[in-house]
């Protein structure tokens, strides 16, 4: 057993002034505890000394997690630094994302168009908007599957004129033979301009300015 400590007031206000403010412990704050202990102890009563090896062997303990944590710290920020560095590699490079903006040549070149029914649906009905939310042209396509519906749009509007070149929303209208709403997850494709780490994590800008975290690609290919 290890004898009473006869001043222990003496003892406290000497841990708390060595600890000071500090809500938490680190390393520093435990060895200056350590030395406050030792010079605040009975002359008469000396700390066990099983009491003081166990001590100090968490002190060695604690240094030593330190030093993981730090280099730990240091790996994954050399991962994140890889990683950002394959990200921006995707820049130049065609992207499909999730997303309902699409983009137009004016040439009249075919714009793909795609999206991800949760069920099956009676009719689908595909429309798409200018920039000031018009609906230019609808494309109904029937009864489909559950799953990837792919099409192409013409770049025409319902009169087939060529629209401008430019940026488009397009907007899926599912339905069962009762009339409820099939949910869709839509996607789009386009060239990626650049990437930004401002939010602290890749965000993509696409050539339509659609702008999705890297999460959301889907796929990628050369142009």
């Amino acid at each position: 057993m290890v004898a009473p400590v006869s001043n222990t007031a003496n003892q406290q206000d000497a841990l708390s002034s060595a600890l000071g403010p500090k809500s938490s412990l680190g390393k520093d704050d435990f060895l200056k505890l350590l030395v406050a202990q030792l010079k605040n102890q009975d002359p008469l009563a000396p700390q066990d000394n099983t009491q003081f090896v166990s001590q100090l062997a968490q002190f060695s303990s604690l240094e030593a997690a330190m030093g993981t944590n730090t280099r730990l710290d240091s790996i994954t920020s050399q991962n994140q630094g890889l990683a950002n560095t394959e990200v921006v590699s995707l820049v130049g490079k065609t992207a499909t994302v999730k997303g309902s903006l699409i983009t137009a040549s004016g040439s009249g070149t075919a714009v793909p168009i795609g999206f991800t029914l949760s069920g099956a649906a009676d009719t689908t009905n595909v429309s798409i908007q200018d920039s000031t939310g018009k609906v230019i042209r609808t494309i109904p396509l029937g009864a489909r599957n559950p799953g990837l519906v792919k099409l192409n749009w013409d770049g025409k509007d319902d009169h087939g004129n060529i629209m401008p070149a430019g940026t488009y929303a397009v907007s899926v209208q599912a339905k069962t033979a009762d009339g409820n709403a099939v949910a869709v997850a839509q996607e789009t494709t386009g060239l990626v301009k650049s990437v930004a780490f401002d939010k602290g994590y890749p965000v993509l800008t696409l050539a339509n300015g659609m702008q999705v975290p890297v999460s959301d690609l889907l796929q990628v290919t050369s142009p």
